[in-house]
């Protein structure tokens, strides 16, 4: 049967399929995608694509090759692209179709004649890469190589930490002499959101708190009939060291990691760039109001969290222990001094500055993905828990060689 878009001759194989596309309502516009077969004796199919191999056009039809590869023996399939115009994917399926045929039938097929862009999208695309893991991550490298690459990062990392408390040091500097650049209302907006907005999640949180306490205290003082130092435990236990700690692990979990999501996300959208451009310092116009924020808003947030914990356990004293509510306060007041109250207060300063600092610098330090964006929140919330730990144990063992 003779078919007008593909004839076949002893020496060429040509198909060619047109298609007339109105441009407008006075002129028409032909495209063309040309696909030829040519034959040589050494068993060697050369393809030759012509023409605009666009989604527009109408894709030619790769039947007469499927039939040589399958009734006749062909080693190799070559290209010839010198006289191709302009292509997109339809250029590309068309190729894939061709590698899929050529491997089903043990056929080697020559990219080179290929251009260098569907070349290199085939090596992206194809299951071989992707097993040896192109899109998976390099090979895996000699444990000697990863203690040198994580001791090298960890250095870098620190770098960069000691030169972004640099800068907000300088920032600060520049605030008190009235020269930082920053609104006052994105201030207030920050002491918003990290004091009032915070309470509920602080006082269910501290109220549990100092009612663990007062059931473990309880325990062991049940044995020797000693339950109203329940609230010397519960009182010096909150007031010193647990209200704080307490306060500052929930708004470093969620202040925290916001500032890290909040900044990492402006890092996407190239609004710190901007700020730059504009010639205003992130540093200022971002970072100062929050370190701001969260410090003057801890010292509150964790007396809060004292009080709410020293009504948790006096609600187990009270109504577990059959202890008197008066008689519970009074011991938790003579228990509780000015010294382990002021102890406290300057942890929660302290750890206000360190989870400020840490959820901005996972911010800034941000890449430009949305990934990125979710690792620095949780990269932000890590740093920061792990800081204060070591903020309590440098604040605790001063303290004892204090004598406070």
């Amino acid at each position: 049967m003779f078919d007008p878009y593909f004839l076949l001759t002893t020496e060429k194989q040509r198909h060619r399929l047109s298609r007339i596309r109105p441009e407008d309502e006075q002129k028409q516009i032909m495209t063309t995608s040309i696909f030829e077969i040519d034959t040589a004796p050494d068993d060697t199919l050369r393809l030759t694509l012509a023409g605009e191999w666009k989604l527009g056009n109408v894709q030619p039809s790769a039947q007469g090759l499927l039939e040589q590869l399958e009734e006749r023996k062909v080693n190799r399939v070559t290209f010839d692209t010198n006289e191709l115009d302009d292509w997109d994917s339809m250029l590309l399926v068309f190729i894939t179709r061709i590698s899929e045929a050529c491997s089903r039938h043990k056929v080697s097929m020559d990219q080179s004649g290929l251009p260098a862009g569907v070349r290199r999208l085939m090596v992206l695309s194809s299951p071989e890469n992707q097993r040896t893991g192109i899109a998976h991550g390099a090979e895996r490298q000699p444990f000697l190589a990863r203690i040198g690459g994580i001791t090298l990062e960890l250095a870098a990392s620190v770098q960069e930490a000691l030169a972004f408390i640099g800068e907000v040091t300088l920032a600060l500097f520049r605030l008190l002499r009235g020269r930082a650049g920053y609104r006052r209302i994105d201030l207030i907006l920050n002491i918003q959101e990290a004091g009032v907005q915070a309470l509920p999640i602080i006082t269910l949180i501290s109220l549990l708190i100092g009612m663990i306490l007062a059931f473990i205290a309880a325990i062991q003082l049940k044995l020797f009939g000693a339950q109203i130092y329940v609230a010397d435990v519960v009182g010096i236990g909150t007031v010193r060291v647990m209200g704080a700690v307490m306060a500052g692990v929930i708004m470093a979990g969620r202040t925290g990691a916001a500032y890290a999501a909040q900044i990492g996300t402006m890092q996407v959208n190239e609004e710190v760039d901007a700020l730059q451009t504009l010639g205003l310092s992130p540093i200022e116009f971002l970072v100062l109001p929050r370190v701001l924020a969260l410090t003057l808003m801890m010292p509150l947030l964790c007396v809060y969290a004292d009080l709410m914990g020293v009504l948790g356990g006096m609600t187990v004293g009270v109504g577990v222990l059959n202890l008197g509510a008066v008689e519970y306060m009074n011991q938790t007041r003579a228990a509780i001094s000015l010294t382990d109250f002021s102890v406290g207060l300057f942890h929660s300063f302290v750890f206000g500055i360190l989870i400020a600092v840490s959820g901005c610098l996972r911010g800034i330090k941000c890449e430009g993905s949305a990934s990125a964006v979710g690792n620095a929140a949780t990269s932000a919330v890590v740093t920061a828990i792990v800081a204060m730990v070591v903020a309590t144990l440098i604040i605790t063992l001063s303290c004892q060689v204090l004598g406070i």
